[in-house]
């Protein structure tokens, strides 16, 4: 995967130039117009990148070995080339607000670890945390962003230790706000969407 790049995303415009920008990151097999239904903000520039990898009809930041515990080595060739593709598209200035589901919620995670302080908000949607210490980590917990973390509790895909992980780690870096949708599988619920629009209300206003 040598040479790893972005090539395609999606642009929805604020109603400012200066707007905030909402950067979605969708999950294994999906791809970039998959969130955008899900944010009904039209004061935030919405900003959806298409994952570089081919998987079924869709596509993924990364390959599937083991659900919540992937090799490290393409995340972090992903999270590279996410963050150049990011540079090319977001002035400098701009607030970020990031949000994932699933694997997207991965590289959540993986953008605040590997460019701490440049973010203002994070939400992870049924996401889950690589494994083991990051350079950056010690940066984020100093000066620590606020995350929301969701999730439902009859989640078969991602392994109940993944997410307990995540939230023990989440902990530790963030200003963490933990939610947990009893029979919730791997999706996203009515509740859970209005409580991520009250998060993103507070953490990245207009």
């Amino acid at each position: 995967m040598s040479g790893l790049a972005i090539e395609v995303g999606r642009r929805r415009e604020g109603a400012r130039p200066d707007a905030p920008v909402l950067v979605l990151m969708h999950g294994y097999g999906s791809h970039e117009g998959d969130l955008l239904p899900l944010i009904d903000r039209p004061d935030l520039e919405l900003l959806a990148p298409r994952a570089p990898l081919r998987a079924g009809p869709g596509f993924a930041w990364a390959p599937i070995t083991v659900p919540g515990d992937p090799d490290p080595a393409p995340v972090h060739e992903a999270t590279t080339a996410l963050l150049t593709w990011l540079d090319a598209h977001i002035e400098p200035g701009r607030r970020i607000g990031l949000l994932g589901f699933s694997q997207g919620g991965l590289m959540v995670t993986q953008l605040l670890r590997a460019r701490p302080g440049a973010f203002a908000a994070g939400v992870v949607l049924s996401g889950f945390l690589l494994p083991g210490d990051q350079p950056g980590d010690p940066v984020l917990a100093a000066d620590p962003p606020p995350v929301l973390f969701a999730r439902g509790d009859a989640d078969t895909v991602i392994a109940p230790d993944a997410s307990a992980r995540t939230q023990t780690w989440l902990a530790a870096h963030t200003r963490l706000d933990a939610r947990v949708y009893p029979g919730m599988g791997h999706t996203v619920s009515a509740q859970e969407r209005d409580d991520v629009e009250e998060f993103l209300a507070r953490e990245l206003p207009a």
